[in-house]
Order: C-alpha cells, then structure tokens, then sequence
C-alpha cells in the first residue's frame, strides 16, 4: 500500500509539473528583477565587491532567460504547433514576443558591464531593466495565463518533461544545473517547492540543493543583504 501511495504521489508530483514548472521558473525571474530593482535604489548603493557582484548576476539572470527562450523557440513550440495547429497564432505572438525581448535583454547587458565597471552608471542599469520589464513581464503574463493551458491540453504528462528534459536541462552542465537549483526554489512555498524538485531523482537532488546551496546563499547574502530585497519572496503572478 505504502509503495502504491508513493507511485500515486510521484504521478502527481509529474503531472503538476506539465503545468506549473513554467510559471515556477518565471516567478525566479520576476523576483531577481525586482531585488535588483530595489538594490540599485536603496543607499548605500552597491559599491566595490558587491557592486561587481551585482553586475555579474544581472548578467548571469540574462542568461538564465536567453537559454530559456531558447529551448522554447528550439523545443516546445515547434511541438505544440504540430501537436495543435489551432494555436498557431499565439505561438507567432510567442516568437514576436521573443524578438522584442532580445534588444531589451542586450540593452540590459551592456548596462550590467558598464556598472561592474563603474558605479556611476547605476541609473543605466535602473533604465535597462525597466525597458525590458515593458516587454518582458506582459509575455511572461501571456504564456502562463494563455499558452502554458494550451500546452497542458496538448501534450501528455511524459511528452512534456520529455522535452524539459531534452531542450531545457541537458544543454546544461552539471555546475549550471547546481547554480540553478537553489535560485529556482528561494523563496517558493513548500507546495511549489516540491513541484519542481519533485521530478529529480533523490541523490542528484540532495547534490544540487545542499551541494550548491551554501554558496548560493552565500552569494544573496552579498547582493541583497539585509534592506528589502531580501525580503522579495518568488513572485507568482495574481490570481487573474
């Protein structure tokens, strides 16, 4: 009975994942966009060690996003416009989406290089980063409240951690997959949390978040210390 109750939960845990590890991974995205937001507007502004600090993982989010987008646009909308060629108008809005997206997220990088550089250049970042949530935030928004149904509708539970699996995780390495981990779950609520490290198998699991997590925590301490974007939390979007 104990052995049916667990294969019962871990079906549960993989189905909850078609739908909701999307929405998880944007909710990371959105909550480091706005820390950094109120880092760079509450004084004393980041200088030296944690300025620099700073500037690196606003690039390293950028690139989070880019591999993101990347495996969508390579993997999951190629499917779903042959699993359900109804949705192919939204999928074109998708890429359109992407393609504006792209300029924002370069805009955003250059100002990134320039602050680890040079302190004075805090309001470039502050006016790149706003740029790209004009963009960034409305598509977000769009796949999680229209595509991510249409998905869900359209592929099994296994064809679609199969692609996860293919087009989002193995393009990465192990130390990639590690930095991730512990980004992805800070601040989640314990159900989210279990949702997408459900479908890990236990040892690589335990690697990933006790393995990585010191540093990682480590590496917040020294980006947002304790003013308040310490204390943004994952930011799921509003009911609608």
């Amino acid at each position: 009975m104990r052995a049916r109750s667990g294969e019962r939960r871990e079906t549960d845990l993989r189905t909850a994942a078609k739908m909701r590890n999307m929405g998880i991974v944007h909710s990371a995205l959105r909550r480091d966009l706005e820390r950094t937001r109120l880092t760079l507007e509450t004084q004393p502004y980041p200088e030296g060690r944690r300025r620099r600090a700073l500037a690196s993982h606003v690039l390293w989010v950028m690139n989070v996003l880019h591999m993101h987008h990347t495996a969508e646009d390579a993997g999951l909308w190629p499917l779903i416009r042959v699993k359900n060629p109804s949705a192919g108008a939204l999928l074109d809005e998708m890429d359109a989406d992407h393609k504006r997206i792209a300029p924002a997220m370069r805009r955003v990088e250059e100002a990134a290089r320039a602050y680890h550089d040079d302190g004075s250049t805090r309001e470039g970042v502050l006016a790149a980063l706003a740029g790209l949530g004009d963009v960034l935030l409305p598509h977000l928004r769009r796949e999680e409240r229209e595509m991510m149904p249409i998905v869900g509708s359209a592929l099994t539970t296994d064809e679609y951690l199969a692609v996860e699996t293919e087009y989002f995780v193995k393009p990465k390495g192990f130390r990639e997959l590690g930095a991730e981990a512990p980004w992805i779950v800070d601040g989640l609520p314990p159900e989210d949390r279990e949702v997408i490290m459900g479908v890990i198998p236990a040892i690589p699991r335990f690697v990933l978040l006790h393995g990585f997590g010191p540093g990682y925590r480590r590496r917040s301490a020294l980006l947002w210390g304790d003013g308040p974007a310490a204390a943004v939390p994952s930011l799921k979007l509003s009911p609608a």
